[in-house]
């Protein structure tokens, strides 16, 4: 199994509403939330760990986390897009906005993930995870910009327009989960489910998972 959808959108953005999306539609779909929930997938960190050291390389072992995987959205993978739009050139690649714009995006980036993932420092997964999302996401992709509202909102679309300059039109969905099965399931060449579409990535529920994070750091869960 390839990757055949590559999510360029940034954490904050619907990702997890999409990754629920994708999978009703037959994507299996990678997050963070893989990542950081599945006892069978810690060793993932390493890799991304190594991606970190040389981001711009393309000709790695992409299986390694994306094995029995259709689509990916959401950090880590989106840090490394442009490496695996050419690493997967039958791909197509989906930017996700915020529903309520680039400053919805910060203020919900803000006060969830930027104030970190929940697991502790101290603890050697907890201190790799950050210094992974340290290195690709807050370093790498937004440059140090996290702390300036303005800089931070400028890099947001300063990221789009790399997104869309670089993909070929045919290649690229802009779209936000508020738009629904229509766009998505037009893009992908597939039937629209005869369900709502998911909606499961607002405050509340990023709160839930906050709690969930703090419970296996201090009680030593796995999920």
């Amino acid at each position: 199994m390839k990757l055949d959808l590559i999510g360029t959108g940034l954490g904050r953005t619907g990702t997890l509403s999409l990754r629920s999306a994708l999978e009703t539609l037959g994507y299996p779909c990678y997050h963070m939330v893989d990542l950081l929930f599945d006892p069978y997938r810690k060793s993932d960190v390493d890799f991304w760990l190594e991606v970190a050291e040389n981001p711009e390389q393309v000709d790695r072992d992409w299986t390694r986390v994306f094995a029995g995987y259709r689509a990916t959205v959401d950090y880590p993978s989106c840090t490394v897009w442009r490496q695996l739009a050419q690493a997967y050139p039958e791909a197509k690649l989906i930017f996700t906005h915020h529903p309520r714009g680039p400053k919805g995006w910060y203020d919900s980036t803000v006060a969830t993930i930027y104030s970190g993932t929940g697991f502790e420092a101290g603890t050697e997964f907890g201190a790799k995870v950050n210094a992974m999302m340290d290195t690709l996401v807050w370093h790498g992709l937004m440059q140090d910009m996290m702390d300036d509202e303005a800089r931070a909102i400028a890099r947001y679309n300063a990221h789009f327009e790399e997104v869309r300059d670089t993909i070929p039109a045919d290649r690229l969905l802009v779209y936000s989960v508020e738009e629904g099965w229509g766009p998505l399931c037009a893009f992908l060449g597939v039937p629209v489910p005869d369900e709502p579409f998911p909606q499961v990535n607002g405050r509340e529920h990023m709160a839930r998972i906050t709690t969930r994070l703090q419970r296996m750091r201090n009680f030593g869960l796995r999920r």
